[in-house]
């Protein structure tokens, strides 16, 4: 496998992770598991790629401002998950926070599988794209079990 696929790979399941929290509904154990789950996906994926794709990006010119803008999203869906953390899961203000997160994650995503990968894969050769992979995915994995 190479890079974009084991990215994809998580991408899919965060999309099904999020499309099911949007679904729950008040202080429900369902919800808080679901939380708990996509907010330590959503952790663990962004420094993953961030250490095993963005950062071997930043220093090409045409990857640069890429791979900062994915960065920077990062960083809006880790606010919008401390939003959530503070309030209550019965709330209104919670499912309206929660579908920003959704949104977000979502044009994420397609920003990456649209556009990055794409680019980047005018950068990375063929066995940087495998290594990447296995960076990435030994990362996922170690951490993912903490």
């Amino acid at each position: 496998m190479n890079i974009y696929e084991e990215i994809r790979k998580d991408h899919d399941k965060q999309r099904q992770l999020l499309n099911k929290l949007v679904a729950t509904s008040g202080d429900s154990e369902s919800r808080d598991k679901l939380f708990k789950a996509i907010k330590v996906e959503l952790e663990i994926h962004a420094n993953a790629e961030e250490r095993h794709f963005y950062k071997p990006l930043i220093s090409n010119d045409m990857m640069q401002e890429k791979a900062r803008h994915g960065i920077a999203e990062h960083h809006e869906i880790d606010e919008l998950i401390e939003q959530l953390k503070e309030i209550a899961y019965d709330s209104s203000a919670w499912l309206k926070i929660a579908k920003d997160l959704k949104e977000k994650v979502e044009h994420h995503l397609k920003d990456e599988e649209h556009q990055f990968f794409q680019l980047s894969g005018k950068v990375f050769s063929e066995s940087e794209k495998k290594s990447l992979a296995k960076e990435y995915r030994d990362y996922m994995s170690k951490n993912l079990k903490k």
